[in-house]
């Protein structure tokens, strides 16, 4: 977010959007956001945890009270969200490989192309998610172009992930 969007925000009450992320044509999960900017390029908002209960991942635990700051792309094959604990504390970055999101009014729709990457908050355990699921997903047969957007996708990100200042650069 831009500061003069954030100058521009202070004082008044920001806008709600609904998050909609859809999966193999079908809706995964619906979730109010707040809206911080839309640049008509870059969408961020911020979120709480809309998961039910604790996820576990292993390597980490998404919880009710963690806040997911969330930069969608009308141009881009991913989204990116920066996940801190209740307290503030960053636990790292859960970035989703999408089609680019579009946003229609108070809602903002993107769909889960099963490609994931996380980066942990000091940027030691960067590591590729769910690549099983997404060459059983078919797109490679059904949307050769899209599967070869999401995975240049992964790559590019994961190449930021593991640059210093990578991932932060795309949120400034």
């Amino acid at each position: 977010m831009s500061e003069n969007s954030a100058d521009q925000e202070r004082g008044s009450e920001r806008a709600v959007v609904e998050v909609v992320l859809v999966k193999a044509g079908r809706t995964k999960i619906r979730y109010p956001a707040e809206l911080l900017a839309d640049d008509g390029s870059r969408i961020a908002v911020r979120a709480a945890w809309a998961g039910d209960g604790v996820r576990d991942f292993g390597f980490v635990r998404f919880e009710p009270g963690d806040v997911f700051t969330e930069y969608y792309w009308r141009d881009r094959w991913y989204s990116v969200k920066e996940v801190r604990a209740a307290g503030g504390a960053l636990k790292g970055w859960y970035c989703d490989i999408t089609r680019p999101a579009l946003r229609t009014g108070a809602e903002l729709v993107v769909e889960d192309l099963d490609l994931d990457l996380w980066r942990s908050a000091d940027g030691s355990d960067v590591r590729r998610l769910d690549e099983d699921e997404f060459a059983e997903s078919g797109l490679a047969r059904r949307d050769p172009g899209a599967a070869r957007a999401a995975v240049t996708a992964l790559d590019e990100l994961e190449a930021l992930a593991r640059a210093e200042g990578g991932l932060e650069s795309l949120l400034a």
